[in-house]
């Protein structure tokens, strides 16, 4: 099974990714893991794209999907996988069309902006461990320390909203296009946000069913 995950910024599309792969046991590539094994291991395309982020340029498409096509063409990808963060844009769904990659679902989170304001308003991570917190889903013990290792919570930059309103801008202008080129190939399946990460989940399971 071949799946596509699409969401704004804070939609949960990688939560709700690794719940696909474990439950059908193939790789949840997103596009961060895929730059930094590249680069990491020296490879041409690492290479390339690593000279872009260094100057703090988004890396071109043609380098990216060239790193994906090698990455699905791995033997753990024999039985499908589940891409979160890639395609961004439509000329990266051409390119992948283009070399003849086709999938099964695509799957769509749908959440409106306020919501994703406030969680990821809401969001800390501990300056010490990394462990992350929420200040209304998943508050720490005692306000602004780590539970595990007694560090200080911070937001991230990312986290911040003004950083939040340019990052939805960005999406509904490049990656919010993607579900029209989908929807007319007819394999678009638009997910409504629950409550609960188990409730969309839910939701997911029976879209994949159909």
């Amino acid at each position: 099974m071949k799946i596509i995950m699409l969401g704004a910024p804070g939609a949960g599309k990688g939560t709700q990714a690794q719940r696909i792969a474990e439950k059908y046991g193939i790789p949840h590539i997103s596009t961060g893991d895929i730059f930094r094994s590249n680069i990491k291991a020296g490879t041409e395309l690492g290479k390339k794209a690593k000279s872009f982020i260094d100057q703090g340029l988004l890396v071109p498409d043609e380098v990216t999907i060239g790193m994906l096509l090698d990455r699905i063409h791995e033997a753990d990808c024999k039985n499908g996988y589940i891409l979160d963060g890639v395609p961004r844009t439509i000329g990266q769904a051409e390119a992948l069309d283009q070399a003849g990659v086709t999938f099964d679902h695509v799957l769509s989170i749908e959440i409106s902006d306020a919501e994703i304001e406030e969680r990821m308003e809401g969001r800390r991570v501990c300056s010490t461990c990394g462990a992350p917190y929420h200040i209304h889903a998943k508050p720490p013990k005692q306000e602004g320390i780590c539970d595990s290792c007694g560090g200080v919570l911070m937001q991230r930059d990312d986290d911040r909203p003004e950083t939040v309103r340019h990052r939805l801008e960005v999406y509904h202008s490049e990656t919010e296009p993607l579900k029209g080129y989908y929807e007319s190939k007819g394999i678009l399946n638009p997910i409504p946000n629950q409550p609960t990460i188990e409730g969309t989940t839910e939701v997911i399971m029976e879209a994949l069913k159909a």
